[in-house]
């Protein structure tokens, strides 16, 4: 019988196996109670218990000894298994709790994934080695249907529309900038407006991809037309053509803060920031391991 369907009252209980365990490999009530620290009369009742539990003799009592009946010896081997799984699970959930073991599983889109996460995975794996730490990679358009969807622990990137069934930590607020070569028309390190912005070639991710949206609608406030010399999906591909001199790339500064070749300019009326936050659903508890990424994550930024 499957244990979810028995009565939990018929069932022994722990003290119960290890006081049985107990007298079965000492033969007597008083050597089981000084290894289990307990007293004569309380090794005594749990067996009776446990006895009235199974409904039979689990030892004839005899004087100065106690003997085994064939119900015992075929126990044993029962009780033992018990609280071996018992210990096992004690430990195993120790080891998680004290993040010895278990795994983390975090869905971010790839420019998160590439400009944000591997210091904070170094940091996190140096700390705890016996923790797996999965990173799943997608396109932004698909990135509320991933944390919604698949079994992972939340992920890290920015929502693009409203999710309501997730609830969302803030790491990063950052005004977006233009990035390209330095030259003449692009000096780097003066603030830049976005008309200003509308006179260069702008090489950006495609419509429906990442930031394009808040770089159009910050096009639309201000009633300029932007020059869209080239279009990719990934953010980090329209950077590498900016640094190769195709164009101006709009981004958040993290993104190219190890591209040397560029130069950056603050865009301005309007600021527009790009908000990267940690998602997750809100019926999910997280588990230790991920807790504490989600602590390193915080700490770095």
């Amino acid at each position: 019988m499957a244990i979810h369907k028995q009565l939990l009252s018929s069932l022994p209980s722990v003290r119960q196996l290890r006081a049985f365990v107990a007298v079965y490999h000492t033969g007597s009530i008083s050597a089981a109670a000084q290894e289990l620290s307990l007293t004569q009369p309380a090794v005594t009742m749990l067996l009776r218990e446990f006895e009235t539990r199974l409904g039979v003799s689990l030892f004839d009592r005899h004087t100065r000894a106690l003997h085994r009946t064939d119900a015992a010896t075929r126990a044993i081997g029962y009780a033992q298994r018990a609280l071996a799984e018992m210990e096992g699970l004690s430990t195993s959930m120790s080891e998680l709790a004290g993040l010895h073991a278990g795994r983390v599983r975090v869905v971010a889109t790839a420019a998160v994934a590439q400009a944000m996460l591997p210091p904070a995975m170094r940091k996190f794996l140096d700390e705890h080695p016996g923790v797996s730490l999965e990173i799943e990679e997608v396109g932004p358009a698909e990135f509320v249907n991933a944390i919604e969807s698949s079994q992972v622990d939340f992920g890290v990137g920015t929502l693009e529309g409203t999710a309501s069934g997730l609830r969302e930590e803030v790491l990063i607020r950052e005004p977006l900038v233009a990035a390209a070569l330095p030259s003449a028309a692009f000096p780097g390190g003066v603030p830049m407006t976005w008309k200003q912005l509308s006179a260069l070639p702008l090489v950006t991710v495609r419509s429906g991809y990442g930031i394009r949206g808040r770089i159009e609608a910050a096009a639309r406030e201000v009633g300029v037309e932007l020059k869209i010399a080239h279009e990719v999906s990934l953010l980090a591909t329209a950077v590498a053509l900016a640094a190769n001199g195709l164009g101006v790339v709009v981004v958040p500064p993290s993104i190219v803060a190890h591209e040397t070749k560029l130069v950056t300019q603050r865009l301005m009326r309007p600021t527009v920031e790009r908000v990267i936050g940690v998602h997750y659903r809100r019926e999910r508890t997280l588990s230790p391991a991920a807790s504490a990424f989600l602590r390193v994550l915080k700490q770095m930024h």
